[in-house]
């Protein structure tokens, strides 16, 4: 039996909300414990269980058990008795590299390897330490997160764009949700790209057997994941590798990644969609050993967030930026230019 919050009750008084969501109208009826696994990163279905133990998964005010179906227009709250990772944020002094400043936003170009926001495992030396550091005020967003208007993989190089007011990060929110904002990435991936360009739609969702993946859901399926766009255009072909540039209609999570190893062409070097490994070329051992130097040289996926486009939130002019590609990337595309030039493919 689902039994309502009574208000008298000190009941949340020791839980900490960290999630809010409302069921899309679409939803098929689902268990709860399976559709927050799909929502919220690194969670396991045990601890969905035990917070529904616990009183802690609220749907519409009312606390329900794990086997709960969702229904569209649900509004779905998740408490933990541990506060977020938010609420124990420390100001670091970590240098930026700020590409762009004025009274409503910030630019900041991202060094590959820095984690946005405080999460499982990463608890200081986020992009958000640093931040509350070198600007004091900055608003939260609906996750509590101070100025953050979207996010970046930790080993994805590339542009953010931080809001230093409320009617900032309001305006550059509506404009990632409108589709309004321009975002484009160069990818460098496995495999030879025939067409000079094109579009991969496919719903994405948490991979049912790999928790740390995610992965695309197509016709009937659709729904177990979220609609996402993706617009590719080959920029130069190196032989067992492609450089691409890829610009996002929707911003979900590993979109790119996720999206281009749907269409057989896992970006280069990217661990945990198995682009870590010779996906394309010869058994020969010098190719062994040409491929393992690149992937010393640039040891994460090859993704950086070169231009960011948005309207700015005072003056409605359309403001893009753009980074140049970061070193690591730079050395390793530069040898598959000379090996695919000195081998005969």
């Amino acid at each position: 039996m689902d039994t309502p919050l009574n208000n008298d009750s000190n009941f949340e008084s020791d839980l900490h909300e960290h999630f809010t969501f409302i069921v899309e109208k679409g939803q098929q009826p689902i268990r709860i414990d399976k559709y927050l696994m799909n929502f919220i990163e690194n969670a396991t279905r045990s601890k969905i269980q035990t917070a529904a133990k616990n009183g802690g998964i609220l749907v519409n005010n009312i606390a329900v058990k794990s086997n709960y179906k969702v229904r569209p227009n649900d509004h779905i709250r998740v408490l933990f008795h541990h506060p977020t990772y938010e609420q124990l944020l420390q100001p670091e002094n970590i240098p930026l590299n700020i590409v762009y400043e004025d009274d409503s936003v910030i630019v900041v170009n991202k060094p590959a390897g820095m984690v946005v926001h405080p999460g499982h495992g990463n608890y200081s030396g986020t992009l958000i330490n640093a931040l509350i550091y070198h600007f004091e005020h900055l608003p939260k967003n609906s996750n509590d997160r101070p100025g953050l208007v979207h996010r970046i993989d930790k080993d994805t190089s590339g542009l953010l764009v931080v809001a230093k007011t409320e009617h900032a990060m309001n305006h550059l929110a509506k404009q990632f949700f409108d589709k309004s904002s321009e975002r484009e990435y160069v990818a460098l991936v496995w495999g030879h790209i025939d067409e000079e360009q094109g579009t991969v739609e496919g719903a994405i969702g948490r991979h049912p057997k790999n928790r740390l993946q995610n992965t695309v859901f197509m016709g009937e399926d659709a729904e177990k994941g979220k609609p996402a766009v993706t617009h590719y255009k080959v920029l130069e072909r190196l032989g067992y590798v492609t450089l691409v540039s890829c610009k996002l209609e929707t911003g979900r999570t590993h979109q790119i990644r996720v999206h281009m190893k749907h269409i057989g062409h896992t970006l280069f070097n990217d661990e945990r969609y198995g682009g870590n490994v010779i996906l394309k070329g010869t058994t020969f051992s010098k190719y062994k050993q040409f491929v393992d130097n690149c992937f010393n040289v640039l040891p994460r996926q090859a993704l950086h967030a070169k231009t960011l486009g948005f309207e700015h939130p005072e003056t409605g002019k359309f403001m893009r930026f753009s980074a140049n590609l970061p070193q690591d990337m730079v050395t390793c595309i530069d040898k598959w230019r000379h090996y695919a030039k000195h081998t005969d493919l």
